[in-house]
């Protein structure tokens, strides 16, 4: 607790230490475990069936080599938030959406060639819900970036104060 003869000086310190002495809740750490071992999980299995199965068409060698490239990003990210010793001000969202939209991307333009290649039912269902993902992500992504950009305007006036 703050003493109510403390200047406004000591108190902006003193929020300064405590912003910067933070770390991850339990809530998010629990979180990115979760996101780490469900990553881990798909890419093993996704890598599993790749390597036992050699005589599998091209077009399903590259599609099991995205989704493994991306559960391993997914574990990088995790490893990290998890690893790191400071605050993170907001930057893990703003990377892991980036990372959504990316991936959803990636998604979307596969779903694209299923409906121009194959013009199956399904692969318009795919492509709608790629869609509708890609929506999502984007959304989460600015949110991330908007509250970012407050985290490091609050920051910097904590600690030009």
């Amino acid at each position: 607790m703050s003493k109510p003869n403390m200047s406004p000086q000591m108190k902006s310190l003193q929020d300064v230490r405590a912003l910067a002495g933070a770390q991850l809740s339990l809530k998010a750490r629990l979180g990115y475990v979760a996101l780490l071992l469900a990553a881990a999980a798909m890419s093993t299995v996704i890598l599993s069936l790749w390597i036992t199965e050699p005589a599998l068409p091209s077009r399903t060698q590259v599609a099991f080599g995205a989704m493994t490239l991306i559960g391993i990003s997914w574990m990088g990210l995790a490893l990290w938030a998890l690893s790191t010793r400071r605050v993170l001000y907001a930057r893990d969202r703003v990377i892991a959406g980036g990372m959504a939209v990316a991936f959803t991307s990636i998604f979307v333009v596969g779903a694209g060639a299923a409906v121009a290649i194959a013009n199956n039912p399904a692969a318009y269902g795919a492509l709608f819900t790629g869609a509708v993902m890609l929506a999502v992500a984007l959304r989460v992504w600015a949110g991330a970036r908007r509250r970012f950009a407050e985290l490091s305007v609050r920051r910097a006036a904590l600690a030009g104060a």
